[in-house]
Formats: structure tokens, sequence, C-alpha cells
């Protein structure tokens, strides 16, 4: 059956209910959007909602416990039970029928199956076809990739989704990588009661941030009792009478009930008919700025599957982006890619946007660094008291503005809006100096970084004055 649509969607996560909410709401657009599994996607049900709700409990205990007189109150630990049947409540028990009728509302039709291209402003789904007037949008995301370690493929591992919906504590987990998704539950499930060991192949947790993130977040894990091993490459894995063993290439042979693998995400664009309009399946989806698919007229893909940034808050900008471009109004992104705002919800919380020092240096920037005690203020007397955590700022001196930043330490995620509008407008210091932060609060901390850089720059000014040589830039 042939259907007629302005636009056509083929994804219903974030970044697919964004532009189609957008498209009906702002343009008054027929829009379809196709979706097999759940609408919400990945982040509603398998991936960031309920990762926080397994991380939030141990977070409170552990800010609790920095309090006197709050401490002395928490005298038990965490309700197991209690916890992951929040965590289900969360993730409304795998059921999508609450996140239906956002679409509905906004007469967005929604279509339940495998939705796949069938030649240009076409898509088919089962035996209907939907005809798309304006453009078709892609939106189908990413999905967990397995590294080709022999064996590993038939002991069962787990992915971000078992390990989110798992109904109970595992008594050994491995956790085979140490970026987001592996830090994060590995300081769940510990919490909640499991034996963790984390194997990551490169040198340190969290390569793709500051250095000091991934040993803060190594020394909380490690307090906790996992055991974290990095350096070490994974040469083979089986299951030996329900035992998952993992063979290093150390030659050691670490032992578990369960096996995570978290090592990264691969594009789910391999059966979407990307031949029948001229593409290359299997890949990500090369986009311009306004997220129109490169070498496909009408074509356009938003989050994951584009691969300029797999966060779901990007997913949800480029979408609009996308929708603006396609009503007709102009429409560049600038605020996703490398320098998307990005936060790590372990204890201590990593929250960063912009580039980190050795991003900028290898951009070829002059910039220099500041580091502060996260705590160093007064309202970090209240609020993550006594915790370790360490705030970087990236300076580009030659425009003095900031181009990167880094907070370290308990719920700093909310610290990072100030900076995202700092970086992305690229505010001058010397306008930044205006913005007062209220006392006693934590974000005091501006004041003491636009205080350690004014004072910096006075004092290589003086050094260059008294040498006859430019400003060197700290590292």
């Amino acid at each position: 059956m042939l259907r007629q649509f302005d636009v056509v969607v083929i994804g219903a996560g974030p970044a697919g209910e964004v532009l189609a909410g957008r498209l009906a709401e702002r343009g008054s657009k027929r829009v379809a959007i196709v979706e097999a599994g759940l609408v919400g996607g990945e982040c509603s049900f398998y991936a960031c909602m309920p990762s926080k709700a397994l991380l939030r409990p141990a977070e409170v205990l552990r800010e609790v416990a920095r309090v006197p007189g709050a401490a002395e109150a928490v005298t038990g630990s965490i309700d197991v039970e209690a916890a992951l049947a929040r965590r289900d409540q969360v993730i409304n028990n795998l059921d999508d029928s609450n996140q239906v009728p956002w679409l509905t509302d906004r007469n967005i039709e929604l279509v339940r199956g495998h939705g796949r291209l069938d030649g240009a402003g076409r898509v088919s789904v089962g035996d209907d076809v939907l005809i798309a007037q304006d453009a078709v949008v892609i939106a189908v995301g990413t999905g967990a990739l397995l590294p080709p370690i022999p064996g590993l493929a038939d002991v069962s591992a787990w992915s971000n989704r078992e390990i989110t919906t798992a109904k109970a504590v595992p008594e050994r987990l491995i956790v085979l990588g140490g970026g987001v998704v592996g830090v994060e539950m590995a300081q769940a499930w510990a919490s909640l009661g499991a034996e963790v060991t984390v194997i990551e192949a490169l040198d340190r947790l969290l390569v793709r941030e500051e250095p000091i993130a991934g040993q803060l977040v190594r020394d909380s894990l490690e307090h906790l009792g996992v055991r974290v091993l990095t350096g070490v490459r994974a040469s083979a894995a089986e299951r030996v009478e329900g035992e998952v063993r993992v063979h290093l290439e150390t030659g050691e042979v670490v032992s578990g009930d369960q096996l995570l693998v978290a090592i990264g995400r691969r594009p789910l664009s391999k059966d979407l008919g990307l031949e029948t309009v001229g593409l290359e399946p299997g890949g990500y989806l090369q986009v311009d700025d306004q997220m129109r698919v490169l070498g496909a007229s009408g074509l356009y893909a938003v989050g994951d599957i584009n691969g300029r940034s797999l966060l779901t808050h990007s997913g949800k900008y480029q979408a609009r982006i996308a929708a603006d471009h396609i009503l007709g109004e102009p429409a560049s992104a600038r605020g996703d890619g490398i320098g998307a705002p990005r936060v790590v919800f372990t204890d201590p919380q990593i929250a960063a946007v912009g580039l980190t020092l050795a991003a900028a240096l290898e951009a070829g920037l002059t910039v220099e660094a500041f580091d502060l005690p996260t705590g160093g203020s007064a309202g970090a007397s209240f609020y993550g008291r006594n915790a370790p955590g360490t705030s970087r700022f990236v300076v580009d001196t030659e425009r003095e503005v900031l181009v990167g930043a880094t907070f370290i330490g308990p719920e700093v995620a909310d610290f990072l809006q100030a900076a995202t509008i700092a970086t992305v407008a690229e505010v001058p210091l010397s306008v930044l100096a205006h913005a007062v932060a209220p006392f006693p609060t934590r974000s005091e901390l501006w004041l003491k970084f636009l205080e350690a850089y004014e004072t910096g720059r006075q004092v290589s000014l003086h050094a260059s004055v008294a040498a006859s040589a430019s400003i060197t830039p700290r590292a």
C-alpha cells in the first residue's frame, strides 16, 4: 500500500522524535516515523536512563556520608531490590506505551516495523511503501560493537542492553572496555554488590578525556574494590561450565559469571536499503552541517548514525538543525562534533566540553591550561565536601577565549552549561569576568579560574618583557 507524507523518519529514538515533533509543530508537516523497536530508543530503555537509575543510590549515599549530621543518620546499605525496581520504573518495564502519546498528540503517524529505503523518497515497511514528498530522515542510531576476539561470539556476552536491564546482581562481572559505559556500569554494579574486574587495552581509562579524569575514576573504582587492568588486551574468551573466562595476552585468565563488552559502537546502517540510493551500506552516513547525507538528494541523517557525536543531546541538537533546514529556514550545526558537552556519571562525575589540552595542542592552537581544585570554593564546603576533584580550563591565549573545560568531582554535570555557552559563543574572558558567580555556590570556581588566568597572564607578560621573548603557553 502506498501512503503519502511530507517527511518520513526512520527511527523513533530521541533524535527522530525531536525532528518529527519539530516538523509537525512548526511546519504542520505530515510526518510518519518508523520504529522496529521501542519508541524512545536506546537512551530511554537501555542506556542513559537505566544506567543513571543504577548509579544514583550509591551516589546519594556517598554525598550523605560527606555531610556531618546527615552521615550519622544513615546506618543501612543499599536495598538492591528497591534499586532495581526503581530502574524498572524509569524504563517503564520496557514498555513504550507512555512514549507514544507524545507522537500521536502531534499527529505524527507511528509505523511499526523495519524501515528500508526503496529508492529516492521511498521507505518500505513490510508491505507498505511510504512516499516522502520533502525528505527522508535516517535516525536509527548505533548498536554495541563486538570485537573479533576468538571465542567472544560464543560466550553470550552482555552489551549495554543486558547490563542495564539485568534482573539480578551478577556475583562476578568482567567488563571489557574502560570507556564511559564500562566505568559507569563497573561502578553501578560494584555498588550493588558485584565483584568487578575492568579490562582496558589502552594505558588508562576514559582516554578521550583529560588524563586526571581517568585516574580519579580509577581511584574511585578501586576504592569500591573493583580490579582495574589497563594496558592489557584480551586474546580469547570461552565459557566453561557456566563460567566466562577471558584470556589476556599476558597469560592471565580472568574468570566471572557475566561478561560485559563495552568497547564501542557500530552504525546500524547495514540493512537500510542504502544501495537503492547509491550509497554503501554498513558505515556511518557522512553529512554536511545541515545533516544532509552526502551523495543522496533528499536524504538526511541525525544522531549516532552520522558519527559526528555519539551523544543523545547531540542527536537532538542535530534534529533541530535538520528540521529547520527541511522547513526552509537557515540552519547550520556548530555545537556538535568534538566540542560537544559530555558527562560520565560516575562518582566523581566527569563533565567536559570542547577540547582537552592535548586535543587543543594537536589542533595547533596556542593554549594554556589552568588546573584548580573543584572543591576550592565556599559552596564546596556544603556540596561534595572534602571530595577529590580537579577542574581544568583550556584557554586559547591568542584569542583569549575558552576552548575547553573539564570538571571532575561530585555532581558537577550542571557546571557544564556555563562552559558550553562560553566555548560555543567564544565569549571573551574579559566579558566572562563580568558574569558574577553567586556566593556561596560552587560556581565561584569560575571566579577562581578568571583570577588565575589574569594572574598568570601578568606573570607571563612580565617574564616575556624581561626575556624579550613571546609568551610560552603552560602545559
